[in-house]
C-alpha cells in the first residue's frame, strides 16, 4: 500500500478523538442526544483546528445507520463511505474555487431533491467567507427556508468578511487553537502507536512550532521522521526547524543585564554561522521574556516542571518591570520590521541594540549629602556650623540645597516635570498629586484608574529621583483613592488643549482660509489641525 500522510491517517474518526475541542463537542453531542437539531452550522476557526473534519463527524451522526447520535458506529455504510470520501449525499463544495452566484444556483437546484442515501443530505461549504456578495444574497432563501432534509456546515478562517444575514441564521462555534500540551501529548500517542522513538524536547519543538494547528504540527512530524531517518531527535528537529537553543537567549540576556553590547553581537554572529531563524529567534525571546515577567509578579505561573525555571527566577532579578516590558515590544516590532532589514542579521543585531539605547534609566544615588526641602511656610534651616570647618566645597553645596529648598513651593506637577526618571516611575510621578510633605517625607495621592502605577518597583525609582533632587532620603506615601487632579498629566493636558484652541483660532482668523471656505463652500476637520 501506498504511505498515507499522518495528517490523514489520524485523522478524528469520532468526537472522542477530537483534540483541544471539547467546548464544541460538548455542544454538539448534547444538541444530538436531545435531538435539538440546526439546519445550518458555523464553524470558525484558524488552519488545522479540526473544522472539515468536525463537520464529516457531525455528517456521520446525522446519517449514521443506527440512528441520529453523538456516537456515530463508523461500521455501517453511512460512517465507512463519509471516511472515505464516497458518501453521495455529503456534498463538500471548495468555495475558494466556487465562488460565484451559478455555483449556488447549481447548489440549491440539488438541494430540492431528496436524500439518496443518506437521512439528511449534507452541504459543507469550506472557507464560505470566499464567496462573492451576490452568491451570499442566493443563499439567503435556502437558509432562511430550507428543506427538512438538508444540512448546511460552512467553515472559515474569517468569520468577519460573512455577512450578517447568514450569520444570524447558523449556529456559530468558534474553534480554538490547539494548546501546546495537547499537541504535544497527541503527537507522543501517534508515535508510540507507530513505533517510533523520539525525545520529548523534539516533540516539544514541533508542538511550538505548529502554533496551534494540529494538521501543521502532523504534517511537520512527518517532516521529522523522514529527516531523522529514524528516531526524532531534538538536535535533528531544531536543525528542520532552524530553532533556536535556549541557551543562546539566555547568554543575550545575560549579556543585556551587564550592558555588555560586545557579547550580544558575538552571539548573534555564532547564530548566523548556524544559520538559525532571526525571525524565531525574536519570537522566543519575546516568549522567554514573558516567562521573566511571570517569575516577577507570579512565580507560581511557571511551571515547575519548566527545564529553564531556575534560569528564567535569577534573571528576574536582574531586570526591573519596566525594562522587560520595553524589551517586550522591541521585539515584537523587531520581529515586524525585519523583512524591511537590509538583511535579517542586521535588523536582529538592531533590535538588540535598540534594547541597549532604550534601556530605562536610573536615578543616581550617590549625590552629596546636603539639607532636606522643608514646607515653603516652615523656616529653612541655615547652620554655618553644619558644614566641617574649613572645608569651604561642602559650605558651597550647603548653600546651594538650601536654595533650591526655598525654592520649592509645593508646585508638585513643576516638581514632578524636573526628577530625572523615566518610564512607568515617570508617568508615577506626572500622574500623582502632593497631599502634603515635610523635611522628611512626602504624600503622594494616585487615581484608582492609575493604580497600577503603584508597583513598588515604580515607587523605588522615583524614590531615588527625589532623594537626587533634594539630597537627602526622602519617605514617600503613596495613596490611592479620588484626587482633585493637580497633576503635571492634567496640566499638560490642559496646555496641549489651549494651544490647539490657539492654532485653531488662527486658522479660521486667516483671511486665505477664509476666502477658501467662502468660494467652495468649506469647512475646517478640527482635528486635523496640529499647533506648530
Amino acid at each position: 500500500m501506498s504511505y498515507q500522510v499522518l495528517a490523514r491517517k489520524w485523522r478524528p474518526r469520532n468526537f472522542a478523538s477530537l483534540v483541544g475541542q471539547e467546548h464544541v463537542v460538548r455542544a454538539l453531542t448534547h444538541a444530538l442526544e436531545q435531538q435539538r437539531l440546526h439546519h445550518a452550522y458555523l464553524f470558525t476557526g484558524t488552519r488545522g483546528v479540526g473544522k472539515t473534519t468536525l463537520a464529516r463527524i457531525l455528517a456521520k451522526a446525522l446519517n449514521c445507520e443506527t440512528g441520529i447520535t453523538a456516537t456515530p458506529c463508523g461500521v455501517c455504510s453511512a460512517c465507512t463511505e463519509i471516511d472515505s470520501g464516497r458518501f453521495v449525499d455529503l456534498i463538500e463544495i471548495d468555495a475558494a474555487t466556487n465562488t460565484g452566484i451559478d455555483n449556488m444556483r447549481e447548489l440549491q437546484d440539488n438541494a430540492v431533491y431528496a436524500p439518496t442515501r443518506g437521512r439528511f443530505k449534507v452541504f459543507v461549504i469550506d472557507e464560505v467567507h470566499m464567496l462573492s456578495k451576490q452568491a451570499f444574497n442566493s443563499m439567503l432563501k435556502t437558509f432562511e427556508e430550507p428543506p427538512e432534509h438538508i444540512k448546511f456546515i460552512l467553515a472559515t478562517t474569517d468569520p468577519q468578511k460573512i455577512p450578517v444575514t447568514v450569520l444570524s441564521r447558523c449556529l456559530q462555534f468558534n474553534l480554538k487553537q490547539m494548546p501546546r500540551d495537547a499537541i504535544y501529548a497527541h503527537l507522543g500517542h501517534i508515535l508510540k502507536e507507530e513505533s517510533t522513538a523520539s525525545e520529548p524536547a523534539a516533540l516539544a519543538l514541533i508542538a511550538r512550532a505548529a502554533q496551534g494547528s494540529m494538521r501543521d504540527a502532523l504534517s511537520l512530524l512527518d517532516q521529522a521522521i523522514a529527516y531523522a531517518g529514524g528516531k526524532v531527535s531534538e538536535e535533528a528537529v531544531r536543525a528542520m526547524l532552524g530553532a533556536i537553543d535556549q541557551d543562546y537567549l539566555f547568554k543575550l540576556l545575560d549579556g543585556l543585564a551587564r550592558q555588555d553590547i560586545k557579547a550580544m553581537l558575538a552571539v548573534a554572529g555564532e547564530m548566523e554561522s548556524r544559520s538559525l531563524s532571526f525571525d524565531g529567534a525574536l519570537q522566543d525571546l519575546a516568549t522567554l521574556l514573558h516567562q521573566i515577567a511571570l517569575a516577577q509578579s507570579a512565580p507560581e505561573a511557571l511551571g515547575p516542571d519548566l527545564p529553564e525555571r531556575e534560569r528564567i527566577l535569577a534573571l528576574a532579578q536582574q531586570f526591573d518591570a519596566e525594562e522587560l516590558q520595553l524589551y517586550y515590544q522591541i521585539s515584537l516590532h523587531g520581529r515586524r520590521d525585519l523583512p524591511l532589514a537590509p538583511d535579517e542579521f542586521a535588523g536582529f543585531s538592531m533590535s538588540l541594540m535598540r534594547m541597549l539605547a532604550f534601556r530605562p534609566g536610573e536615578a543616581s544615588a550617590d549625590a552629596a549629602p546636603v539639607p532636606a526641602k522643608k514646607r515653603p511656610e516652615a523656616p529653612i534651616a541655615r547652620d554655618a556650623g553644619a558644614a566641617a570647618p574649613g572645608k569651604a566645597g561642602a559650605r558651597s553645596a550647603g548653600a546651594a540645597a538650601s536654595a533650591a529648598a526655598a525654592a520649592f513651593d509645593g508646585d508638585w506637577p513643576k516638581l514632578a516635570n524636573q526628577l530625572k526618571v523615566s518610564g512607568f516611575a515617570r508617568q508615577l510621578a506626572q500622574q500623582s498629586e502632593l497631599r502634603g510633605y515635610d523635611d522628611e517625607s512626602m504624600e503622594l495621592g494616585l487615581a484608582f484608574s492609575a493604580k497600577h502605577l503603584a508597583e513598588r518597583t515604580y515607587q523605588d525609582k522615583l524614590r531615588a529621583a527625589l532623594q537626587e533632587h533634594f539630597g537627602k532620603p526622602v519617605a514617600l506615601k503613596l495613596v490611592i483613592g479620588e484626587i482633585s487632579g493637580n497633576t503635571a498629566a492634567v496640566q499638560a493636558q490642559s496646555e496641549r488643549q489651549a494651544r490647539q484652541g490657539k492654532a485653531l483660532e488662527a486658522i479660521q482668523g486667516d483671511a486665505f482660509v477664509r476666502d477658501l471656505m467662502d468660494t467652495f463652500d468649506a469647512t475646517i476637520v478640527s482635528d486635523s489641525v496640529k499647533p506648530a
